[in-house]
């Protein structure tokens, strides 16, 4: 392996955790979207279930929030 492609390699492992939480971002960010889209359509539809309805999006919503934490922790647990 040549100096070039071992600076190469080292500068790309130090934001692979950035990366790696960038990507992990995407999937709790859909899920909340998901959640409020169709808890608000949920809410048009009965609203005399209108506690029962947004205690399952809080519920939902923190569920979503706890997995984005773990992917924000992730990588300083596991970094190098």
């Amino acid at each position: 392996m040549s100096a070039i492609q071992t600076l190469a390699a080292e500068g790309v492992s130090g934001s692979l955790g950035s990366l790696g939480y960038g990507l992990a971002a995407i999937g709790p960010g859909v899920g909340v979207g998901i959640i409020f889209g169709n808890g608000t359509q949920a809410l048009a539809r009965q609203p005399e279930a209108a506690g029962l309805i947004r205690a399952n999006q809080i519920l939902g919503f923190a569920f979503c929030e706890a997995l984005a934490l773990i992917g924000l922790v992730m990588p300083f647990v596991y970094g190098t």
